[in-house]
Parts: structure tokens; sequence; C-alpha cells
């Protein structure tokens, strides 16, 4: 598409102007036929040469594998044939729901040359996202046009959830630096562990680690070493419903708490235990649980475009379901935002699951809560909205209490908080022997 820039309308008036002028006067005729053929030459040579600039080469460089809410950048090579510098104007059509930082960028592309234009993007929401093409609009010599062309640049790009978090811990794994996430490795007692070796005796040693038979052999102490016990399963349930639709630092409960349950999947892989997982409002997935080190991997390409829906949970129903699914004793590990009305159908639910498995149910709390309940009150209102979130809250420690009762292990905490907190009671229950 070819449209005459703001010189070439200046130019028009410029001509009518003296085509006025020149009527008055029969002596500046010729004048005006001569300057009206000039400047139609250079509007029509200005014109073609502006439609012949056609042979461009665009190549997009950008990662196939993109992480939710962290910055990447992307980079267009353009090239062309033509012996003249070409300014243009280039916009890529990045997908809708990404950020954007750097566009539309303004190139001099210089003869026979090539350029490269870098702009950054942070995916927003987790799934397949498309390229389409890129717009250029080039400026013809004169300034008397702009042309408009399109170049079709297909690419789809993954968004997973930003697995970069678990990478950092796989690198805290390595180094035996697990204090730095807040996990807690505790003095292992023996109990509710498997037998791994004998070795001499150490002090803080339990009595109940002593090995008599071989003491009484080696005529000096010796203890049982233990390790958690392995072969052991964990089945994520995953709320998608309207609840984990809300929003904090711009960041949805559903994808942090995708990003918990990779955490705790790869710490329960190294564990040796088996992991999988089940999603329910929503899209209804199930993965049955497994070993080995390509699982990660495995459950990021199940749930990298599992959406939130506006569905209510329905967790008597997911219960029922799971019952036909599992039929060994395992930890399952429900990841959720509720309501009051949510929590009476939760019950139900953690009365059924309990009967067979070991439940865990984490409820993730909005921290703008806890804001309130520490902000300093000044005026009436602030006194009202101060009264009502400790009712609230009051009334979620009531709910959770019940679930306790249900013979569930219920955790309160905010979503920032969820992987450590849910790491440090998987690891708790491993070596209480409770699974």
């Amino acid at each position: 598409m070819v449209k005459p820039s703001a010189h070439s309308v200046l130019l028009s008036v410029a001509i009518t102007l003296f085509a006025t002028a020149c009527a008055f006067i029969e002596t500046l005729e010729t004048a005006f036929l001569i300057s009206s053929g000039l400047a139609a030459a250079v509007w029509l040579l200005d014109l073609v040469y502006v439609r012949r600039c056609s042979d461009f080469r665009v190549d997009r460089r950008v990662n196939k594998n993109l992480p939710i809410y962290v910055w990447a950048e992307i980079t267009l090579r353009l090239q062309h044939a033509h012996n003249r510098t070409i300014p243009l104007l280039a916009h890529d059509y990045h997908p809708a729901h990404f950020l954007v930082e750097g566009q539309p960028r303004r190139v001099l592309l210089a003869p026979n040359a090539r350029a490269e234009i870098k702009y950054r993007i942070k995916p927003q929401r987790r799934g397949d996202a498309e390229f389409s093409g890129l717009d250029l609009l080039l400026t013809s010599p004169c300034r008397l046009w702009q042309r408009r062309l399109h170049i079709d640049l297909p690419a789809r790009v993954r968004v997973y959830p930003n697995f970069a978090e678990v990478a950092h811990y796989s690198l805290l794994a390595i180094d035996n630096q697990l204090g730095q996430l807040g996990i807690r490795r505790r003095q292992r007692r023996g109990e509710g562990q498997n037998f791994l070796h004998l070795r001499e005796y150490r002090i803080g040693d339990s009595i109940k680690q002593i090995d008599w038979k071989a003491t009484s052999r080696c005529r000096k102490l010796i203890s049982r070493e233990y390790q958690d016990e392995r072969d052991q399963q964990i089945i994520f349930l995953i709320d998608c419903g309207r609840r984990m639709r809300h929003r904090e630092n711009g960041r949805a409960h559903l994808d942090q708490a995708l990003n918990a349950m990779l955490l705790l999947s790869y710490v329960a892989i190294r564990q040796g235990d088996a992991v999988g997982f089940l999603s329910f409002a929503g899209k209804e997935r199930w993965a049955p649980p497994r070993k080995g080190p390509q699982v990660v991997n495995d459950l990021l390409l199940r749930i990298y475009d599992l959406p939130s829906t506006t569905e209510t949970a329905d967790y008597v129903g997911v219960a029922h379901k799971l019952a036909g699914l599992q039929k060994r004793r395992a930890l399952l590990v429900v990841l959720t935002n509720t309501r009051d009305e949510d929590l009476s159908d939760l019950n139900r639910a953690a009365r059924l699951l309990s009967r067979r498995h070991l439940l865990v149910v984490a409820d993730l709390r909005e921290p703008e809560l806890d804001r309130i309940s520490r902000a300093q009150i000044a005026g009436l209102d602030a006194a009202l909205l101060y009264h009502g979130v400790q009712d609230y809250l009051y009334r979620r420690r009531r709910g959770h209490e019940g679930l306790n009762d249900s013979g569930a292990i219920c955790m309160d905490t905010c979503a920032q908080e969820l992987p450590i907190r849910l790491i440090n009671r998987y690891l708790a229950i491993k070596r209480s022997g409770r699974l």
C-alpha cells in the first residue's frame, strides 16, 4: 500500500497556489507548465522508486520455549539488495498478550548491508503463542511517498511456567545448599525410614539407632543409618477454577501453584518417589504417578498450556474421580484458593480422600489481607475494613480447623511462600513415616 506523505501534500498545495497566480499573469503561463511538469516528474519518479523497493529478506530469532513473566529478547535481521540507503520503520507482530519494549523501531538500511533490530517481550499467559509477520514502512528519497510492506514471518513459541526457579533449585541441591531456599534438614531419628547401612556411633545419635549385636561383635558402639522411605507416590490436585485467576504482582495464583508443583516434583523425584497430577474445575488432565529424571520435563509439557477458567471447583466430584484412578495410598496435595462457601464442599472431599490417602491442602491467601491486618488504623473506614478482615480470617481459621478434623493437613499460605512451605511439609512427612 502506497500513500502520499505530508511532503507530497505540501507540494500539491504549492503547485495549486502557483497555478492560481499564473492564471492572472499571462506571461507566466509557460513557467507554470514547466514547473508543473517537473513537479509531476519528480513525484512520479519518487513513486516508482518506492514501489520498486520490495526485495527485503527478514529473519527473526526467538527462543521457541519461553518462561512466563520473564523478559526475553527478540532479534530481527533485515537485508536488501538495493544500491542506496533506505530509511524504514519496522514493527513485528508479536502475540497480543505479551508485554513489549522497543517497538516500533526506525533503522537506516545501508546498501547491500544487514541491520539488526532488537526488542524485548514478556509473556503474560502460558500456552502456545504465534508471531504472524512484520510491517515495514518505507519512505521515498524525496519524502513524497510512504509505502507499507507486510512480510509474512510466522513463528510459534511455547510459554511455560517459570522453570528458571526449578533450575535454580537444581543448582542449590547439587551444592548441598538447601538452606538458602529455607528448606530445613533435621537430624534423622530412624522412625519411619528404611535401613541403609551400619556405621560407627556418633555423638547425638539416638539410642534406638544403636545395633547391639554389631556393637558386641565389634566391641564398640555401632549405629544404624537410615534413609527416607522411597518408592512412594505424590499426586497433585490442581484447581484451575475461578479462584485461581486472582493475580498479585501481575502473577496469577494458578501460575504460582504450578511453579510450586514443579519444585516439589523435582525434590520428590530426587527422593525416589513417583509424581503425578489431576487438574479439575476446567480442563481435566490426568497423569498417573511415574518415577525417573524425565518426569519433570513431561509434567512441563502437560501443564504449560493448562488454562484457568471461570468454573467453580467441585471438590467432591474430583475426590470421587480420583478414587477410581488411584487405588494405592499416596500423598495428595491440593493446590487451591477457597472462600467460606467452598469449605463445606472441601470438607466432604477431605473426609472421602483421607480414608485411603494422606491429604495436604494448600489454601492460598491474598497478601492484601495480611497488609490490612498490620496497617495502622486511622479513621472509621480503616477500622471497619480492619474488623471485616479479622472476621473473615477468623472464619477462615475455623474452616481450616474443620479440614484438620477431617484428616487433612491444612496449610494457609501466601502464593509467594508456597514452594518452600510445601517442600518443608513434604520432607517432614517423609521423616515422620506417616505416608
